[in-house]
């Protein structure tokens, strides 16, 4: 048999209608119910307009490429420059070609390359804020208070920046020779970027900037990667493969490179016979001729140093009528003379 309500029981629901209390809390109800649903479900908006088609891990592994290619192309500007040059990257993204270019100052230094094996073209552009600034260090001005006019590159002026853009393309083939071996070249150069079309605007590009700062001067620098030019070697850049790259050590070609220079460099060896205190009086008194007692016996071992260093122990004597060392044994790094 039902359960029947009493008297106290019906006063409350009849309470409840009135006020709506019923109708809030079933809202309430289905609210909640809707957002723990909705949080139970891992939703990822996608845009069919842009399709990600690198992958986060491919990114970062593109982004540590060109730190590296940042560095040394910073050290090579600031050796020809003769100044402290500072350059890093500053954005890592995907976008489409024709967001790309919009996003590009009109005029500016705009530079196509070709990337053998590869197929397809890159972009390398400067901005104007750099461009000036460096033309008037290689001309000898001092970038105190230059202009920056808005037209384009003239003959001269391109022709400068050429040796900017050689030594950024040496400093690329080297960043990217761990990746896959390409030979960067100029094919072409532009002052409009809307005039050049390397790919349909809707494709995937993948979007590297830099920035570069030459004392109070800075200025941006890009470089436009098209999907289907690093689509062959996509593979490598997977976070594992990349990551067992990085940590890996040096191969014995590079040892044997390293070893084989170093062979080269010259090195200041020292051996010392000993020691000894005389007065200020003695010392001013010294001739060609005269003797000084040193605290040690000629049968014991000298020490020899190689850079300030100790390195080894020998006998003095004499080889072919000149003075000479004979190594019996290694030094110890704290040994006293």
């Amino acid at each position: 048999m039902a359960d029947i309500l009493d008297q106290s029981e019906v006063d409350a629901l009849l309470n409840a209608v009135n006020v709506g209390d019923m109708d809030s809390e079933a809202d309430g109800a289905a609210s909640d119910r809707s957002a723990v649903f909705e949080s139970s479900r891992d939703v990822a908006l996608y845009d069919f307009k842009r399709p990600e088609r690198v992958s986060k891990d491919q990114m970062r592994a593109l982004q540590s490429i060109h730190e590296g290619f940042a560095r040394n192309f910073g050290a090579s500007l600031s050796g020809f420059l003769r100044t402290i040059v500072e350059t890093r990257v500053s954005t890592t993204e995907q976008l489409t070609y024709s967001e790309f270019i919009h996003s590009l100052p009109s005029p500016t230094c705009f530079t196509l390359l070709s990337a053998e094996p590869l197929d397809g073209q890159l972009c390398l552009e400067l901005s104007p804020l750099i461009v000036f600034p460096i033309v008037d260090r290689l001309l000898g001005g001092t970038n105190a208070e230059i202009f920056i006019p808005q037209r384009p590159l003239t003959a001269i002026e391109m022709r400068l920046m050429n040796r900017i853009i050689n030594r950024a393309l040496s400093n690329l083939t080297e960043a990217w020779a761990d990746l896959v071996k390409v030979k960067f070249a100029v094919t072409g150069t532009e002052s409009n970027p809307h005039l050049v079309q390397i790919v349909a605007p809707n494709e995937v590009v993948v979007v590297i900037g830099f920035e570069i700062k030459i004392g109070a001067r800075a200025g941006t620098m890009s470089i436009c990667i098209p999907f289907n030019v690093i689509e062959p070697v996509i593979g490598k850049l997977g976070a594992q493969s990349w990551l067992a790259y990085s940590h890996k050590a040096s191969n014995k070609a590079q040892e044997d490179s390293f070893a084989q220079n170093l062979k080269q460099a010259k090195v200041e060896v020292r051996t010392y016979l000993g020691e000894t205190e005389i007065t200020v009086d003695d010392l001013v008194s010294l001739a060609p001729g005269d003797i000084i007692r040193l605290d040690k016996l000629v049968t014991r071992d000298f020490l020899m140093r190689v850079e300030g260093r100790n390195k080894f122990a020998g006998r003095i004597g004499k080889l072919r009528g000149n003075r000479a060392l004979q190594i019996t044994r290694n030094a110890k790094p704290d040994e006293i003379l």
